[in-house]
């Protein structure tokens, strides 16, 4: 018996069975034993069909007859493959034999073979229960903290939103029933009019194969088994169908149906189409909009109006003609919707570009706190904090930061085009030109027939078509290239000329720019697709190339009351890699957790102006166990006494070691002890380790904790629990809201210490290691940070509002520690990328307001006194305002606690002539006894509040130091230091500095060398 002839008689089998008795189908015949019964089905099967073409007065014989005029038409080479190697003979003596009663002698049936096929294709069925009882995959919708949508979370063929069919218009509902099963509410899960209809029409007319199936079997075929194109599927399909019509409604299988086909772009179900062609509900549907979805489902790529939008016309167009027919829209709604426009919106408007770490955050929110096992299991709406401006702006902060610093240190390397558009130029260039998607398109095609436009009509007269305007072919290929780094800030662009006459670049929006290549230089091909930076001013537009760097990054901005996380990026790039550095990452933290040592000493009573030798020292094995412990500062050496105000600010590594002797307690490892406290209690750790070490960040911590602790500083002492999840709603029923809950206090140390510490830290900014943020440091405090051996660039700082973090190095997965180079510090890496973050959130609706004064309670515990500020040493007036702890209603003077007097009057040079012991105080020879600049500028002016001197327009801000000349908002990166290892106010570059002694070493801004195992760095 011929191959094709057996699969067609299995097919019928099932037809007949589903048809004539679709509650005692069998799924399991004997070869042996059941071949009469097989024949008697086939045949009940066939008189069946010829009573229901009866009811449309068609005559079955002569259908099939026509068909089989031409055999060579069927089986030649243009027969469909599906057809190829049948025996039309062998088939209309089979016909003969099952449906005009005749008892031919030659017939091929051997109903043994059916059998086989049939018990084979029927194995393992699938049960229609689970289609009644299924849930679809869904989208779920993330809402921004404004309230719009931002992005969308889903699985492979799922991106969908269910909607329940009482909640799809009626207009909507007839329109697919008209376009794909008009006798839906007719038959009984199969048509068998259409079955045998497609395939007549597939013996007469070769070509693509009609399938004739109804909605309930595409139900079964797209959500149970599968889309094969094979005589078992196809068997399979009709068996499940019939089932499933016996335990749903036709109201429920058509929402099965319209939940469950794919419509283009990338959506699943009529709602989500309905968003992403029109950006509407389907509730808001047009009749023309209703009429293009339901044209999509035969083909979604052949009639996508992306692609052949007069091929979308002409389908919308079958679509409401049937409709007409069916008799649900009048003549006049159909010209009226024949003549409209398409009116899709673009397909960018949908597309998430920024915020995948974040998202994912998000949705592990949603498994802890909502307790859902997935967002893709229904249709849920989530209410999210994230800020989608200042979201966009800190990736794109981000990556530029990154590849700044590899340009800046020659480590860019170009490993080529992100993609090449050649073949894409060359399919567009082939096929037919399109037109240019315009705001308003064209008229359809119908409009020159003597329809009427939209506009048109009410002047009475069609209007002509304008004339297309068409894009050229590397454009249409660059706007729909999908590249790889999908979430990359920089414009993608095509290199349309290279060579001596230099490189020009095509941008989506159709300009050309001339190209500087940079490490491409040579490198680069036609048509290679870039990323680049555009330069626009007078004169022709221009581009920079960017390439991707090897360095990774993170950054995050935390709202200092709430704890919520406004915008977070785990790395440089989500498709390269989806480990979110801000969460699931720990790094050395380097001198970004110093401001918890200096916050346990100014808790223990010491004040701003206490005195600390920056000096060697070496601290004994704690409990005698272990080695020594002999730290040194970045750059090697020591600056004899300083403040513990400026030991912050300028992040002397020995500063920090010596406040453990009897800085916070009277033994070093009790020190250790309480530092360790607060770190634990500020939730930085779970764990605190126990060594030296441990003060100057040599703990691996997680950002998102340090971003905590950092707005803790922000709030006197108030530690926010970050989080990014808002709500969570279903149905518009809310199923989980974050609770509303004050930042807990960190009781390890009082307000009075927070605040004197968030005003040294302002001093970080305003001339310290951050001296980079001098023009925003009215605004701005924080703290830069640097790993051992220059693996890890930190900078943690905050304003009144908002906490930003920022990360820069190598990732280590491979166990191997990778250095950012020499002098790639805190400042110099991640300062920069912190302070366009911060420009970004002042112009995302964040308040920019200066520092706050002390709380009420901290205040009534402070007392603000003038100061000499390189000493330390108060003074009548002039001085730089420090902020003093009371104790008993007086200000405890703890100046000398850590380095006596007559310590220091040994260390004067000039000690011997007296004029120490002659000075009342020491107050006349504070500048010289340090010395420093005694004829330097000083101010009264306080750095907070009301107290601080107001930025200028020139970006200069106070300087109570006397140390900068009019330094700008930018200043220079590496000034040198003088042989105190202070600021040098000569610029970076000079020869000399105030002494005169000529520098051929370069000089480091952020002296934040972990260890002391190289003095050289």
């Amino acid at each position: 018996m011929n191959a094709i002839l057996i699969k067609l008689f299995a097919t019928a089998l099932t037809l007949s069975q589903v048809t004539t008795r679709p509650d005692a189908v069998r799924t399991q015949f004997d070869p042996a034993k059941d071949g009469g019964q097989v024949v008697a089905i086939l045949r009940d099967g066939c008189a069946h069909m010829r009573k229901s073409f009866d009811i449309e007065d068609i005559n079955l014989d002569e259908l099939i007859s026509t068909a089989m005029e031409d055999p060579s038409a069927v089986a030649g080479d243009n027969a469909p493959k599906i057809l190829h190697g049948l025996d039309i003979a062998e088939l209309n003596t089979s016909y003969k034999q099952f449906c005009k009663g005749e008892n031919p002698a030659n017939s091929p049936f051997e109903a043994a073979a059916v059998i086989a096929f049939y018990n084979n294709a029927v194995k393992d069925l699938p049960s229609a229960e689970a289609l009644r009882d299924i849930k679809l995959p869904s989208a779920s919708v993330i809402l921004d903290a404004a309230g719009k949508p931002y992005s969308e979370t889903f699985e492979t063929h799922g991106r969908r939103l269910v909607v329940p069919i009482e909640g799809v218009p009626d207009l909507v509902q007839k329109a697919f029933v008209a376009a794909e099963d008009k006798r839906f509410y007719q038959h009984h899960g199969i048509d068998e009019r259409g079955v045998i209809r497609a395939f007549v029409g597939n013996l007469a007319s070769p070509g693509r194969p009609a399938g004739g199936s109804t909605i309930t079997q595409q139900v079964v075929k797209n959500l149970s088994v599968g889309d094969d194109v094979t005589y078992e599927r196809k068997i399979r399909e009709m068996i499940v169908a019939s089932r499933l019509e016996r335990l749903q409604t036709k109201p429920q299988i058509l929402g099965l149906y319209l939940n469950g086909i794919y419509l283009g772009r990338g959506a699943y179900g009529i709602e989500m189409a309905a968003r992403s062609w029109f950006g509407k509900s389907v509730g808001a549907l047009t009749l023309p909009e209703a009429a293009l979805l339901a044209g999509l489902p035969k083909g979604p790529n052949y009639y996508s109006p992306d692609n052949y939008p007069e091929r979308a016309r002409e389908r919308r167009a079958y679509v409401l003609s049937r409709m007409k027919e069916e008799g649900t829209i009048t003549e006049a709604q159909m010209n009226a919707a024949l003549a409209s426009d398409l009116g899709i919106k673009p397909p960018d408007a949908a597309r998430q570009d920024s915020g995948f770490y974040l998202v994912d955050h998000v949705a592990r929110e949603t498994r802890t706190f909502a307790g859902l096992e997935t967002l893709t299991n229904a249709s849920y709406t989530v209410r999210a904090t994230v800020n989608a401006g200042l979201q966009s702006a800190l990736e794109a902060a981000l990556q530029e930061g990154l590849a700044a610093y590899e340009r800046g240190t020659g480590r860019a390397r170009y490993e080529g085009p992100e993609l090449n558009l050649s073949e894409a130029i060359k399919r567009i260039e082939a096929a037919a030109p399109a037109p240019e998607p315009a705001a308003e398109p064209a008229p359809a095609p119908e409009a020159k027939k003597g329809a009427k436009t939209a506009k048109g009509a009410d002047k009475g007269a069609a209007k002509a078509p304008a004339k297309p305007t068409l894009q050229p072919a590397w454009q249409r290929a660059l706007v729909s290239a999908r590249p790889p780094l999908y979430d990359v800030r920089w414009p993608l662009a095509v290199v349309l000329q290279t060579g001596k006459n230099g490189t020009k670049v095509g941008l989506p929006d159709g300009r050309v720019a001339s190209l500087e290549p940079g490490p491409a230089r040579g490198k680069l091909q036609l048509y290679d697709a870039v990323r680049v930076r555009l330069r626009e001013g007078k004169g022709s537009l221009r581009a920079e190339l960017r390439v991707r760097p090897t360095v990774q990054g993170a950054a995050i901005v935390l709202e200092n009351r709430t704890g919520k996380i406004l915008a977070m990026s785990g790395g440089f790039s989500y498709p390269l890699s989806q480990l979110n550095r801000v969460t699931q990452a720990v790094r050395q933290p380097g001198s970004t957790l110093k401001p918890l040592t200096y916050l346990a000493a100014l808790n223990a009573g010491l004040q701003p102006n206490t005195l600390v030798m920056d000096s060697a020292v070496t601290l004994p094995p704690i409990g005698g166990v272990g080695d020594s412990w002999s730290p040194k500062n970045y750059d090697g050496g020591g600056s004899g006494a300083t403040t513990i105000r400026r030991g912050l600010e300028f992040s002397k590594n020995l500063v920090t070691a010596r406040l453990l002797q009897g800085g916070i307690a009277a033994k070093a490892p009790d020190s250790l002890q309480r530092v360790c406290d607060i770190a634990l209690e500020a939730q930085l750790y779970a764990e605190c380790e126990r060594y030296y070490p441990f003060v100057l960040g040599a703990q691996p911590v997680r950002m998102i904790d340090l971003a905590s602790f950092y707005a803790a500083i922000a709030n006197e002492g108030a530690r926010p629990s970050a989080y990014a999840l808002e709500a969570v709603e279903r149905d518009g029923k809310p199923l989980y809201r974050h609770p509303d809950k004050a930042p807990v206090r960190i009781g390890s140390a009082d307000r009075v210490a927070f605040y004197q510490l968030k005003t040294m830290l302002q001093g970080v900014t305003q001339h310290g290691t951050a001296a980079a943020l001098s023009g925003i440091s009215a605004y701005v405090a924080g703290k830069t940070g640097t790993s051992e051996n220059e693996n890890d660039a930190w900078f943690a700082g905050f304003s009144n509002e908002i906490t930003v973090v920022v990360w820069a190095g190598y990732d280590n997965a491979d166990g191997v520690r990778r250095t950012l180079g020499r002098g790639q510090t805190g400042g110099h890496v991640s300062v920069p990328i912190a302070r366009a973050i911060f420009q970004a959130a002042w112009a995302n609706g964040v308040a920019r307001t200066p520092l706050a004064p002390p709380s009420p309670e901290a205040k009534a515990l402070i007392a603000d006194l003038p100061i000499e500020p390189r000493s330390g040493q108060r003074v009548a007036g002039g001085g730089f305002i420090e902020h003093f702890r009371l104790k008993g209603g007086q200000v405890a003077d703890t100046q000398y606690a850590l380095v006596p007097r007559d310590t220091l009057y040994a260390m004067r040079p000039d000690a011997e002539d007296g004029d120490y012991a002659n000075a009342e105080d020491g107050a006349d020879v504070a500048g010289d006894l340090f010395g420093n600049l005694p004829g330097g500028r000083r101010t009264t002016e306080d750095p907070f509040a009301q107290r601080r001197s107001a930025e200028t327009d020139s970006g200069r801000t106070a300087d109570p130091w006397g140390l900068r000349r009019d330094r700008r908002e930018e200043p220079q990166a590496w000034p040198g230091r003088d042989r105190y290892g202070q600021v040098n106010p000569v610029p970076f570059g000079s020869p000399f500095d105030d002494e005169g002694d000529t520098r051929t070493r370069q000089r480091r801004r952020d002296p934040d060398y972990l260890f002391g195992d190289d003095p050289g760095y």
